[in-house]
């Protein structure tokens, strides 16, 4: 079963604004080490699983893994070759909105080399530029 809300108020949503940075969501809130995004994009579900699958099947089930983002938005698309008019497309599949320095998913109980290149495996999958980033020991 995809990613995706159980319920939204409606179901069709305009593109929105990209713009800016992250205002919430950038610090490592969970775990011990964090992938952290550092382009703009938007994270469709089956790329979030993808990931999830990579970092689970890298660490072999050890350790805890956080996600930090959920595909909230619906977007839509027309069926090809149609000509123009005729309203909006269905709904195709469910995006999350990521700007630059949002926390994408976390990783405790694990050596930094481990989660680093689980962490990296993931990145890959996504697609847009990403940082490793570790928790700072007071």
């Amino acid at each position: 079963m995809p990613l995706m809300p159980r319920k939204v108020k409606y179901r069709k949503s305009q593109r929105g604004n990209r713009a800016g940075n992250a205002q919430r969501g950038t610090r490592l809130d969970f775990g011990d080490y964090g992938l952290q995004a550092l382009e703009r994009d938007w994270i469709k579900n089956n790329q979030i699983e993808a990931c999830r699958v990579t970092i689970n099947r890298f660490l072999k089930r050890k350790g805890k893994v956080w996600i930090r983002i959920f595909p909230h938005k619906p977007t839509t698309s027309r069926p090809p070759e149609t000509r123009m008019g005729k309203g909006k497309g269905a709904p195709e599949h469910w995006v999350a909105v990521v700007r630059p320095g949002l926390m994408l998913f976390e990783v405790a109980g694990v050596p930094e080399t481990l989660a680093r290149e689980a962490l990296r495996r993931a990145a890959n999958k996504i697609g847009i530029r990403c940082r490793f980033v570790k928790r700072e020991s007071h």
